[in-house]
């Protein structure tokens, strides 16, 4: 089975961090290939730096060839309904993955994800999931995204103090980690802490697996059809749906 994970920032190393949680969560027998996109901006917070990740995101995808699934490695789920448009395969996000997986094993939980503008994109989407209720709070740790690649920050230390305050304050049974960044810290933490604590990335890199191998594929009936023939203008003509 080939998986194509998709850092949509364009950060090489949180990437390469990615990749390597996604490998140690895969079958010996499921080949990952890591990307991101060249043009961007180098980490996604707020609604403003999603706008400018999709075509990279849809790029990518087209760029990779055949595989048996995509995962989109931000956790606001960033143009993830968009890719689902764009192939047969399953397209899997890592928040959707993480919230969905986190409810299988806890009556409720919290998320702890980087700045305070993440929260509402976080708190759209536990709406749109239908799984709002599951969620005792979306907690922001006041870390930036690359603080998580920089071996001199306090990163860590702010998202475990987060993370304490949720299970004290909030009641939280598991913990999901709001960003890509945070892959390589959740076993850690989770055995600091004592609760378990997801990342988003090996979630969703089992969830692919499992609809892979189910034969399962994205629907094309309804809004995940793929796009309709039309011709895009300027920069975004070789996007084009099926040659324009």
């Amino acid at each position: 089975m080939r998986i194509l994970v998709i850092n949509p920032n364009t950060t090489t190393s949180m990437t390469d961090k990615i990749g390597r949680a996604a490998q140690a969560a895969a079958s010996p027998a499921t080949q990952i290939v890591a990307v991101n996109p060249k043009d961007g901006p180098p980490s996604i917070e707020g609604y403003f730096d999603e706008a400018f990740v999709v075509p990279g995101i849809i790029a990518e995808m087209a760029r990779a060839g055949a595989v048996d699934a995509y995962v989109i490695a931000c956790f606001d789920d960033t143009g993830l309904d968009a890719a689902r448009c764009a192939a047969e395969a399953p397209v899997i996000g890592i928040g959707e993955a993480a919230f969905h997986l986190a409810t299988l094993i806890a009556g409720k939980f919290s998320v702890v994800t980087t700045l305070a503008r993440s929260v509402p994109a976080i708190e759209h989407n536990l709406s749109k999931y239908g799984l709002a209720s599951r969620c005792a709070k979306v907690r922001a740790s006041d870390v930036a995204v690359l603080d998580l690649e920089s071996p001199g920050s306090d990163a860590r230390r702010k998202v475990s103090a987060e993370i304490a305050r949720a299970v004290r304050e909030d009641g939280a049974e598991a913990i999901v980690l709001g960003c890509a960044g945070m892959a390589d810290l959740a076993h850690a933490l989770s055995l600091e802490h004592g609760v378990p604590v997801l990342d988003g990335v090996a979630c969703a890199v089992k969830l692919a697996e499992a609809t892979a191998a189910l034969g399962l594929r994205t629907s094309k009936k309804g809004g995940y059809a793929f796009p309709l023939a039309k011709r895009f203008a300027g920069h975004y003509a070789p996007w084009s749906p099926g040659g324009g």
